[in-house]
């Protein structure tokens, strides 16, 4: 397809997804490659997107990134979940945390084991076998010595992007202030040769990364790759984000607020809140977004709240020709689950494991993109559930929600544990099976069946079983300090 070696690396775009890509590949491949990144200071990054998920650890293991010092410099506090406040139904709450529920047998998973306990009255929430579930409703958090990786962070995305340019600086990426006003295309090839700025300079590369946002300007712009509209899946095309001053201590979780035709998040840092409201302009407008966002945040303001359009989908190919988007340009899933830089990760690892050193070749831009389509359809399936898995008919934006058609894929995983309590992980999946339990049974998705094997059990040796599960976590949990103690003694912020 193309036999010219890549030599010359060309970010386009800074913000978080840019850096992520520089640090990564200046670090790991700087020795074969040049990398240069290209951004303008008048242009502003969205740099809402301040939750993670567990994955986030891969990326940062893979830089050597210092846990502690990362979150000093972020003004980051820990995540062990998501509170998803009235999605069910209004006032019916549950959370999706991380960790494993219960213990697993190699016929299927412990939400078995529960179903009968539940039937036979000897069971209590089933949050209170997973020791992240239990410590987010109590506050607490602890890093320990051979723990599981099963905590995440809220960050503050800007400050995060500072951070890993300081390590792509260090490994020798090139930055160039300016503003892209042309794509260059060879005649032949239609590959891109090179980029000119508006200041005149012109930036040369081999292999070019999109992370220009919403826009796309080199993979849509100038390539025309097309783009998959999934907004009548998830109808959800506006959001609304402010910061506010910290009232109260922050907690070890994330806060999902599902309101009339959208959801509040609600995240907290060391020295601030991230506040933000994603809604359907169908049903409300900005104004009446911006109020019912204001009306619901606690603390003062700290910048006027500002209005973020988007339309949720997928590039039909992530990698065109020599160009890769990676970041927003790539598609957008809404911010539910916190699955936006994990994607960004998930990309540059892919594409460093990929890597055309020796020029790029069809069967590898067409792997490459056929597992970041799996992935990402597989996530949009998880987030479509929260909102048609719901009893909530109270406004026109649910009983759209409730009714609306649903992917094949997902209708299916939704029947499997309806009729049998299975969850299967796919390929190329993200959530597993006890994220896919916890929602779906959040949501009010009970399984009409457990396991035949938990009936090798006698009552008596399952109460034992459950109840052994249940106190290990509570006594375990117990030992953890309060969150916000923690971090104070582990990670302070100078800023917080």
């Amino acid at each position: 397809m193309n036999n010219t070696p890549i030599k010359n690396v060309v970010i386009a775009g800074g913000g978080t997804a840019g850096w992520m890509a520089a640090a990564a590949l200046s670090k790991l491949l700087g020795k074969a490659i040049n990398v240069t990144l290209v951004e303008s200071d008048d242009i502003p990054t969205v740099g809402v997107g301040e939750a993670t998920i567990p994955t986030l650890h891969i990326f940062h293991q893979l830089l050597g990134i210092n846990e502690a010092e990362f979150m000093a410099a972020t003004n980051a506090t820990f995540k062990l979940g998501i509170s998803f406040e009235s999605w069910r139904d209004v006032n019916k709450d549950y959370i999706h945390s991380f960790g494993y529920l219960g213990q697993d047998c190699w016929a299927c998973g412990f939400q078995h084991f529960w179903l009968k306990g539940l039937k036979k009255g000897i069971v209590s929430d089933i949050g209170d076998y997973c020791p992240e579930h239990l410590a987010s409703r109590e506050g607490r958090f602890a890093v320990l010595a051979n723990q599981d990786l099963n905590h995440a962070y809220h960050l503050d995305a800007g400050l995060y992007a500072k951070f890993l340019q300081k390590i792509a600086d260090k490994f020798g990426c090139q930055r160039i202030e300016g503003k892209i006003n042309k794509v260059n295309l060879d005649e032949k090839t239609g590959n891109i040769t090179s980029l000119n700025l508006e200041n005149g300079k012109v930036v040369e590369g081999d292999l070019f990364i999109d992370c220009t946002g919403f826009r796309g300007l080199l993979i849509e712009d100038a390539l025309h790759t097309g783009y998959d509209d999934w907004s009548h899946y998830l109808p959800c095309d506006s959001a609304i984000a402010v910061q506010t001053e910290t009232v109260n201590k922050p907690v070890p979780y994330t806060r999902s607020i599902a309101r009339d035709s959208g959801w509040q998040w609600r995240i907290p840092l060391q020295n601030r809140t991230g506040n933000g409201f994603v809604f359907c302009s169908k049903y409300m407008t900005d104004e009446e977004a911006k109020k019912t966002l204001l009306d619901n945040v606690e603390g003062k303001l700290l910048n006027e709240p500002r209005v973020i359009k988007y339309k949720t989908g997928a590039r039909r190919k992530h990698w065109n020709k020599n160009c890769i988007a990676i970041g927003l340009s790539s598609g957008f899933i809404e911010p539910l689950e916190s699955t936006g830089i994990h994607l960004f990760q998930k990309a540059i690892v892919r594409l460093l494991q990929m890597f055309p050193s020796q020029g790029i070749n069809q069967s590898d831009v067409d792997e490459y993109n056929d597992q970041t389509k799996k992935e990402a359809d597989n996530i949009r399936d998880f987030i479509i559930l929260h909102y048609h898995l719901t009893d909530r008919r109270d406004t026109r934006f649910w009983r759209y929600c409730a009714m609306m058609p649903i992917p094949d894929s997902l209708a299916h995983r939704m029947k499997l544990f309806k009729e049998s309590g299975r969850v299967f992980k796919k390929a190329n999946d993200l959530f597993g099976e006890t994220s896919w339990v916890q929602v779906m049974m959040g949501q009010g998705l009970m399984p009409e069946q457990y396991h035949p094997i938990v009936d090798m059990m006698s009552d008596d040796e399952l109460k034992t079983f459950l109840d052994k599960i249940k106190n290990g976590v509570h006594k375990r949990v117990a030992n953890w300090p309060d969150h916000n103690d923690f971090i104070n003694h582990y990670c302070k912020s100078s800023n917080g």
